[in-house]
């Protein structure tokens, strides 16, 4: 008897919909898988076989033969476990009456008993599932809330092999979960607070202008300057999630297995701090079955690299093209996955390897073929893709010992960033030209969006001139300092970016004269 049962596979972040094919017909005992299943879906005939024994359900005994289509696409994982002994068991009979599975799909990894266990990319299945039209969508209980974040299909919480046949067969039947809609604008809860940094106004300056346009900032210092410090707070102070970006950074930790344990979605911007010994893989993501790597799992978020030159050069090169693009293609023999990657890198690091290099307390020991050196591990075209760099110094004792003058907290400067980001979006709203791509902040502005966005006064444009041919700024450098004066005018509420903006854009971006050209 032949019977058809839906699953659901994962290609990147996305996910297409799996036909399970069972045909099953009287001879001595056989199990056969085919249609490019790997090592973890072959063991399946082991695990279906247990799990259905010891649940009390009987297991045909003949010649059974499982494809798994489309049969040219590999398949990976242990998510088609549940689908795979539904067909066998539609196909024996187990499974009664009028049963119709066109419009049902089956997730979950079998255990030896008959539990379901959670498995990775259910809130990209689902999506798939209610794309293809599909109603209903059987899940394990740990995967439920994330599936029932999508709206227009059923969702049931599987816990047990049995629980499912019996529900199938009209018996005990279960009600579908409720659709969840998460609170994703709320003010972010355990991050600590910009009112704890003391001094270093510039620098908090330079992080609410980067917040508020999604800049990518280098902050340079010593030790013990607060450099760490303002890059863990800078969460804080980003603007709420949007409930579309909310969704693709979920399925990037979905896929990865990163996503927290009960946790229907993210509610709060991803922040990836990785140590400067990991591989190129690890950052832009790889393996002989590609998963997202840190820049991906910083999607809409924030990734952090601290002590940027003690990464090795060639994973600080590899950050190019994800900046540029947005997006990261690994490419395998089996294929190659697309992963999202819209990110603020935010990096730290010593002028020397001392740290100390053009401190005002002349600490720093390091000759200046050392210190050129040290600083020559940040390639020129990594550094032209930041946008704002700034300087920090040493606190003085009066700093942190003196009279505490009240900061400002992370709520306050939250809702200043919130408002230029309100500001930009009502000013691109109301403009006759319609940009071609969809712009969350003006760090993703374009060249041709550039030229729609950022009209400047004369002054300001006199201004710019003066320095694209004093700094020698590039091409890239022109526009990136075009986008982050036309934060700075968003902050201070002005459609038209002047002079005065075009120089504090300027000011942030010129640092690079100091420590690479000088």
């Amino acid at each position: 008897m032949l019977s058809k049962v839906l699953s659901a596979g994962i290609t990147g972040i996305d996910s297409y919909l799996i036909s399970v094919e069972v045909n099953l017909y009287p001879s001595l005992p056989n199990f056969d898988l085919v249609g490019l299943p790997d090592a973890a879906i072959k063991e399946a005939k082991d695990r279906v076989r247990t799990a259905c024994y010891n649940s009390g359900l009987p297991f045909p005994s003949g010649k059974i033969l499982v494809n798994l289509a489309p049969a040219y696409m590999r398949k990976e994982g242990s998510a088609l476990d549940t689908a795979i002994i539904v067909g066998i068991l539609t196909a024996a009979g187990a499974i009664r009456g009028e049963t119709r599975f066109a419009d049902k799909c089956f997730l979950g990894e079998l255990s030896l008993s008959g539990e379901l266990r959670g498995v990775r990319g259910v809130l990209s299945c689902c999506l798939a599932a209610k794309e293809a039209g599909l109603r209903e969508i059987y899940v394990p209980a740990e995967n439920a809330p994330e599936a029932a974040v999508v709206e227009g299909i059923n969702v049931y919480a599987i816990q047990t092999l049995r629980q499912l046949i019996d529900h199938l067969n009209g018996k005990n039947r279960l009600s579908p979960l409720p659709h969840t809609q998460p609170h994703i604008n709320a003010q972010p809860t355990g991050i600590a607070d910009f009112a704890d940094v003391k001094g270093q106004e510039m620098a908090k300056r330079a992080m609410e202008i980067a917040a508020a346009g999604g800049h990518n900032i280098l902050l340079i210092g010593p030790p013990g300057s607060g450099k760490s410090m303002l890059a863990k707070r800078l969460p804080s102070i980003l603007p709420p999630l949007s409930f579309e970006e909310a969704i693709e950074s979920t399925k990037v930790h979905s896929v990865s297995g990163t996503l927290p344990k009960d946790t229907a979605i993210l509610t709060s911007r991803p922040y990836r701090s990785p140590h400067h010994t990991m591989s190129v893989a690890s950052l832009v993501g790889g393996g002989s079955n590609p998963l997202p790597g840190e820049v991906s799992l910083a999607h809409n978020g924030v990734l952090f690299l601290d002590e940027l030159p003690e990464f090795p050069k060639q994973v600080t090169d590899t950050l190019r093209q994800p900046i540029e693009e947005g997006e990261v293609t690994v490419t395998r023999v089996h294929g190659r996955s697309t992963f999202p990657c819209s990110f603020m890198l935010v990096a730290a690091m010593n002028p020397c390897r001392c740290g100390y290099f053009g401190d005002p307390s002349g600490r720093c020991t390091c000759p200046v073929k050392e210190v050129k050196r040290y600083i020559s591990r940040i390639s020129g075209p990594i550094l032209d893709r930041i946008d704002i760099q700034i300087e920090m110094s040493s606190l003085s004792f009066d700093d942190l010992a003196g009279n505490p003058v009240a900061a400002e907290s992370s709520a306050v400067i939250r809702q200043r960033v919130c408002d230029a980001r309100d500001f930009a979006k009502q000013r691109m709203q109301a403009s006759d030209y319609t940009p071609k791509h969809a712009i969350h902040c003006n760090a993703q502005l374009t060249a041709t969006d550039i030229r729609a966005f950022c009209q400047t006064t004369d002054s300001a444009k006199t201004l710019l001139r003066e320095a694209y041919d004093a700094l020698g700024l590039s091409a890239r450098g022109y526009d990136r300092t075009l986008r982050v004066a036309r934060t700075i005018a968003d902050l201070a509420g002005s459609q038209i970016i002047d002079d005065i903006h075009i120089a504090e854009a300027i000011q942030l971006r010129s640092l690079d004269r100091k420590y690479w050209y000088d």
